[in-house]
């Protein structure tokens, strides 16, 4: 019901094309051809698509909505900062195309909840794999929450769509593209597809012809349906007890969603082979159709200074919770934006330095601009009208680069451009100013030095432990002025302290003005004398 519901909530104006069922994609396929330019609403935008391994225009099938499917995690321990990179890429490229270019951005994860890492891991830890999975897939979402990523329009859970799994396999048995065993497994038959098979990847066409093992028939056939083992999770199924091989999932659940037709999927490119390869065989033998998927996006491995990818298997990871014990969220995210998202990144101390200074570029410019639009820089009006010019230019370079293949780094740079003009122009009047003149960086600090004294003033003051209480007996008017009178006295100094700082700040030109539960702060153009 759920998915039915999301379906017509996003779908419902554009009628068939989002139908279940085996609708084609296009025309009933044949076999052996490639890529095939979408028809359907263009956009200015440029993007690599692995498919064709060179950049295509993005042709979305509706007017202003982009479908997106992404793989989700496999929930058997903590993410770590691998993962993070990938899905923080991806976050940037839906931002963009969200904020930047206009477009709804539909997009859908699967959360892989049974799976030989998850078993094996709950037996280590004598819990059963749902619990653990349920855990770990909390955890996965707080940190993405704490990393700013935006969520999927929907999480979808592998064993939560085990019924629509089964008849997606059914569906590809009766089209002639997978066969069960007697043993209970059931196989996707690559030779039954021909060509079509390696549309991500070259796959040696001599390797379709060496026999399998145990019960495959051909050596690149794959899992559809795994037959029931012993101390494991199972369902039952036409082919006896089991559970979904791990490609079958993902094309179940985009298809559910989506139905016969996607724009974008995207995934690391660890991904793209054999599990992408593996999901367009399945869903183009399923929907009987030549082109299933339209575009598929891929991020470059995170790498540790002088080691391989950054991998749970390698054992080389840092988790996302052990990384923001030391840097911050806006950190990593900038770190992300200084490289292409299909490109391999080096993950160091200096690269994450290089990070956190240019961040500290950017906020002291906000901060320094913020206090002269506040006119809290005293100072001679600068030159406006060439930063308009400079920022009119910024904003046609920063979206130029995001149309071509999302051009993170260079999209920086203009903005980074920007910034040293502006730096010039307020560093120029910062020089030129009177010893009264303030930056912005000491204009930020005076409003959290204000705000931290009012909440010490009130709390002097006695003004919030008097409101009435609805656990608290009530007071009598008598009772709250003797209260407040012993509270008074007991906070003295800390009110005395809020006196001595205001004297004292007024000493430099600062003039704070205390109101019934606020303060305010302005800068005296003449300093007070003593």
């Amino acid at each position: 019901m759920l998915v039915a519901a999301f379906r017509r909530r996003f779908f419902g104006h554009v009628g068939g094309a989002f139908a279940g069922g085996t609708a084609s994609c296009s025309d009933v396929a044949t076999w052996g051809e490639r890529w095939i330019p979408p028809t359907g609403h263009e956009t200015a935008i440029q993007l690599y698509n692995s498919l064709t391994k060179r950049k295509e225009p993005l042709i979305l099938a509706n007017k202003g909505v982009a479908t997106w499917y992404s793989c989700g995690p496999t929930v058997y321990d903590h993410a770590h900062l691998g993962h993070a990179c990938s899905y923080i890429r991806f976050d940037i490229i839906r931002r963009i195309l969200t904020k930047v270019f206009g477009y709804d951005v539909i997009m859908v994860m699967g959360i892989t909840d049974i799976d030989d890492k998850i078993i094996k891991r709950a037996n280590e830890l004598n819990i059963s794999p749902v619990s653990l999975a349920r855990i770990y897939e909390q955890d996965f979402k707080q940190d993405m929450t704490t990393l700013k990523v935006i969520p999927p329009a929907i999480y979808m859970r592998v064993t939560e769509n085990i019924p629509r799994i089964i008849s997606f396999i059914e569906q590809i048995i009766t089209n002639g593209h997978a066969y069960a065993t007697s043993n209970g497994n059931v196989y996707f038959d690559i030779k039954s597809i021909g060509d079509k098979y390696g549309k991500l990847v070259n796959v040696p066409t001599s390797a379709e012809n060496e026999l399998g093992e145990n019960d495959k028939q051909h050596i690149r056939d794959f899992a559809l349906w795994k037959a029931f083992r012993s101390q494991e999770p199972f369902w039952m199924s036409p082919w006896g007890k089991g559970r979904p091989g791990w490609h079958i999932e993902c094309s179940t659940i985009a298809s559910v969603v989506f139905g016969s037709q996607l724009d974008i999927h995207t995934g690391g490119i660890d991904l793209a082979f054999p599990h992408h390869e593996n999901e367009i065989a399945q869903c183009e033998a399923y929907h009987q159709c030549k082109q299933w998927g339209n575009y598929f996006l891929h991020s470059g491995h995170l790498h540790l200074k002088g080691h391989e990818k950054m991998s749970k298997s390698l054992k080389n990871y840092i988790t996302i919770k052990d990384f923001l014990k030391t840097f911050s969220p806006n950190q990593f995210r900038i770190f992300c934006l200084l490289s292409k998202y299909r490109s391999g990144v080096e993950y160091s101390d200096g690269s994450m330095n290089e990070a956190h200074n240019l961040l500290q570029i950017i906020s002291s410019f906000i901060n320094t601009a913020n206090a002269y639009i506040k006119g809290q820089l005293i100072c001679p009006a600068i030159n406006e009208h060439m930063l308009w010019e400079r920022l009119a230019h910024t904003r046609v370079s920063v979206k130029a680069a995001f149309a071509d293949d999302f051009d993170t780094p260079r999209a920086v740079n203009a903005i980074m451009d920007l910034i040293h003009h502006g730096n010039k122009q307020l560093n120029a009047v910062t020089k030129n100013a009177t010893k009264e003149e303030s930056s912005g960086t000491l204009c930020n600090v005076l409003d959290e030095l204000v705000s931290f004294r009012t909440k010490v003033r009130n709390y002097a003051l006695a003004n919030q432990e008097l409101s009435v209480s609805e656990e608290g007996p009530v007071m009598s008017r008598q009772e709250q002025k003797e209260k407040r009178k012993q509270l008074l006295l007991e906070r003295k100094s800390l009110l005395e302290a809020c006196d001595s700082l205001r004297q004292e700040l007024a000493a430099f030109g600062i003039n704070i003005k205390d109101h019934a539960n606020s303060s305010t702060w302005e800068l005296l153009t003449e300093r007070t004398g003593t």
